[in-house]
């Protein structure tokens, strides 16, 4: 079992669904390999279990540091809300937290950030604070500060690596710097030496607090995509485990087209074992069709897809808020079907859409017995998937550049 396993795995991250036709008899074939010792049902089981192992995949983040310096924005940022969005957490000068709060992601609920009590108090003791907010729970720590790092930052990173896990440096607010230091000195105002001293001067206070070579962030929560947030987003990708990495990343909000494509990349390997599981598991015979599916996989799929992107209605809201743009502005620009015309009859015209190609494909396949039909199918759902993938994948974008483009300007 421990090899099919393994298969499964190697085939659909190495597919490259560019290629067109000649990956349809590539596919198929590999299909077909993996009957060559295992029944129908043993591979439609570990294939499923392994596609259950990616869906249930639970990531906790915990942000912590003193009151007032951007947590909760900033865990707010990371779920695509604004502070004035239903299940946003609450924002203040004055401390908010006063024990470990949990915020789901609206549309990832495995993906859960935490907001920790602030490390203000003057008897502050990372040891007893990390017992208190329950430390083995969560999968690392962002360590937020606004102003300057102070020794209770230094100490509770400390405690953290002691401890095992991950933790990061964040320095908030940097657009409010930057506007301050350009208003009080216009003349000789350059963001990139402001930018340089701020990230000297955190670490000068970590070094002295005995952080020999900090690794520091400069963010800005108002704008998610500027400054040093890109390379926090890719160093909290790389560091954790691949299926947290995927959660995380499928999580994240549209802050930019590289993360966009980078979801896209993601999901065409996903689509191999989505593929695999629906043309196996309790397929769904479909009049005038001569191949089974399993139409739940197909929509559950197609409708998390159009979540990942940002493209329903809850995320579109959102997003026209935080934009300032009326929300029917960038349904516009949506090319693919509404969320709620994406339903088993859409699936169906789309399975039956497909299956008019199919006769080149089957021209050149071997009969091998009642299993080409589960490996029809396989091929005509992975490229379908792909193709729908593509279209909200570009639907996203549209809806990107509409948020962001200036108001009389026409967008192509």
């Amino acid at each position: 079992m421990e090899s099919i396993s393994a298969l499964l795995k190697a085939l659909y991250l190495e597919s490259d669904p560019k290629e067109s036709f000649n990956v349809s008899i590539k596919m198929y074939e590999k299909f077909m390999e993996l009957f060559k010792d295992k029944d129908q049902a043993e591979v439609a089981s570990i294939a499923q279990a392994e596609l259950e192992s990616f869906n249930s995949a639970e990531l906790n983040i915990a942000v912590t540091g003193e009151t007032g310096a951007g947590k909760s924005s900033f865990i707010n940022t990371l779920r695509g809300l604004t502070a004035e969005d239903d299940g946003a957490a609450p924002t203040g000068v004055t401390e908010t937290t006063t024990k470990p709060t949990v915020y789901p992601h609206p549309n990832h609920p495995k993906v859960k950030l935490w907001d920790l009590p602030g490390i203000n108090a003057p008897d502050f003791q990372p040891e007893t604070y990390l017992q208190q907010v329950n430390f083995k729970h969560y999968d690392f720590f962002v360590i937020i500060a606004s102003e300057r790092f102070k020794y209770t930052h230094a100490a509770l990173a400390r405690e953290i690596e002691r401890m095992g896990k991950k933790f990061y440096f964040v320095r908030s607010k940097v657009d409010e710097d930057l506007r301050n230091e350009k208003r009080d000195h216009p003349k000789t105002f350059s963001e990139e030496r402001v930018l340089q001293r701020l990230r000297m001067d955190c670490r000068e206070h970590l070094q002295k607090a005995g952080r020999s070579n900090p690794q520091i962030f400069l963010v800005s929560n108002c704008d998610f995509t500027k400054y040093d947030a890109p390379g926090l987003v890719e160093a909290l990708q790389n560091d954790l485990p691949s299926l947290q990495r995927l959660a995380f990343l499928l999580s994240l909000p549209n802050l930019s087209a590289e993360i966009i494509q980078k979801k896209k990349a993601a999901l065409q390997k996903l689509i191999w074992l989505i593929s695999l599981v629906s043309a196996l598991v309790n397929v769904i015979p479909v009049p005038q069709l001569s191949l089974d599916c399993d139409i739940g996989i197909l929509l559950g799929s197609m409708i998390a897809f159009y979540k990942k992107f940002g493209l329903d209605d809850s995320s579109l809201a959102n997003l026209a808020r935080q934009a300032g743009k009326p929300i029917e502005k960038l349904k516009a620009v949506i090319r693919s079907p509404e969320a709620d015309e994406i339903n088993s009859n859409y699936v169906i015209k789309l399975l039956l859409k497909n299956q008019k190609g199919l006769s080149t494909l089957t021209a050149n396949l071997p009969v091998v017995g009642a299993i080409v039909s589960a490996g029809i199918s396989f091929v005509t759902t992975y490229f379908m998937l792909l193709k729908f993938l593509d279209e909200v994948v570009e639907d996203a974008e549209r809806v990107q550049k509409a948020a962001l483009e200036e108001d009389g300007k026409k967008f192509n």
